[in-house]
């Protein structure tokens, strides 16, 4: 080879190569134009306090929270009120989301990391878009498959690896990154967004329960809180045995629910058409009523509806010391202050239909027989359940 063919090939070879790099770049810019590079947020523009709706979609189903009157709301649960916290800490993850890995991949490959579009096709992705108050997309991305952490070829623990992050698409850009966030909490299902507070019953001092048999109906009361417990209008041979009551006087201890049914819904949707009702009245003047029907797909409907009487003044004791009065009726005055919240807080619930584990009423759905003493004089006709 001469000189000038050696001139003649390096050329060659030096245009060659900046083809190639040209192509490569020109692939990797048509995937990833506008993308983050590693290390970067994968959405740098996200203005949270701007977020005021946010909508799921996976596969063919679909989910809304929204925000209306500044309170977040699930709109496939008739708007009851969502979890702020749990919304909260989604939409501040999502801000702070930074791309740990880069992937150049075509379009025919999307669906081996489950990045296609949701909808009827298999291998879609889970969409996510974050809006404004007006409805305008702020930010948009498509979930896919989770990254697996590959051990080492010598690892003792072998394995096909663990998620440790998760294949993505943010917006209009068609790369592929990797965010070090498996992001397991973005569920398309309405249930698990639910705000879960509940009520709970303080203090009762009158239990009564009434159900579709007139006969299986009873009521408890106490003198205080000290007392024990007596069966009101016992009749003759009737004597409550105290070890089977304990479930009864304690009900609603730690009150929980599944699902809720939206407002206004009708009796025999909601299971309520041979309901219970159990009625408790407290010490602090609260009032609870609480239907609930038979078991449905493993749960149990129930309503409630709350009222109190609060004193607004209080009542001196007949040995209360003058000097002793200003600090009194402060402590009284910050008493009935946690009461109100609690009222207007528990008033809320009434109107729904809230889905709860059967062990949040088993306890107190018992006959009228099943908390007497038993008897071997008296003959006890057939029980029929109270569900």
């Amino acid at each position: 080879m001469n000189r000038n063919q050696f001139i003649i090939l390096l050329v060659l070879v030096i245009v060659i190569g900046a083809a190639g790099l040209w192509v490569r770049q020109h692939n990797r810019e048509s995937w990833q134009g506008g993308g983050a590079a590693i290390g970067q947020k994968l959405l740098p523009n996200l203005a949270v306090n701007d977020v005021a709706q946010i909508t799921i979609q996976s596969g063919t189903n679909a989910l809304t929270l929204a925000k209306r009157d500044n309170l977040w709301r699930v709109r496939e649960r008739g708007d009851y009120p969502a979890s702020f916290s749990q919304i909260s800490d989604l939409l501040l993850k999502l801000a702070d989301l930074k791309v740990v890995q880069t992937e150049e991949i075509g379009p025919s490959q999307l669906g081996r990391l489950e990045l296609l579009p949701p909808g009827t096709a298999t291998n879609a992705g889970t969409r996510v878009e974050l809006k404004d108050a007006g409805g305008k997309t702020l930010q948009s991305l498509l979930l896919g498959k989770k990254h697996l952490h590959q051990p080492a070829a010598d690892s003792p623990y072998g394995g096909e690896g663990w998620p440790d992050g998760r294949y993505v698409q943010a917006g209009s850009d068609h790369g592929v990154a990797v965010i070090s966030e498996t992001l397991d909490n973005i569920q398309c299902q309405p249930q698990p967004w639910l705000n879960k507070d509940f009520f709970s019953i303080e203090k009762p001092r009158l239990i009564s329960l009434q159900g579709p048999e007139a006969t299986n109906s009873w009521k408890l009361s106490r003198a205080s809180e000290t007392n024990d417990w007596q069966l009101v209008d016992a009749k003759a041979g009737e004597k409550l045995d105290s070890s089977k009551i304990s479930g009864v006087t304690a009900p609603f201890s730690s009150p929980s629910f599944n699902d809720v049914l939206p407002r206004g819904s009708q009796p025999e949707f909601s299971g309520l058409t041979n309901a219970t009702t159990l009625t408790v009245e407290t010490f602090d003047g609260f009032t609870y009523v609480a239907r609930t029907g038979p078991e449905r797909d493993g749960n149990d409907p129930l309503t409630l509806s709350v009222s109190a009487h609060l004193p607004a003044q209080r009542t001196p004791a007949k040995d209360e010391k003058p000097e002793d009065k200003a600090k009194l009726d402060a402590t009284f005055k910050d008493q009935q202050k946690k009461l109100a919240d609690k009222l207007a807080k528990e008033k809320q619930l009434a109107g729904w239909t809230f889905l709860v584990p059967p062990y949040t009423v088993d306890s107190f759905l018992k006959t009228r027989s099943e908390l007497l003493v038993e008897s071997t004089n008296v003959t006890n006709a057939p029980v029929q359940a109270v569900k």
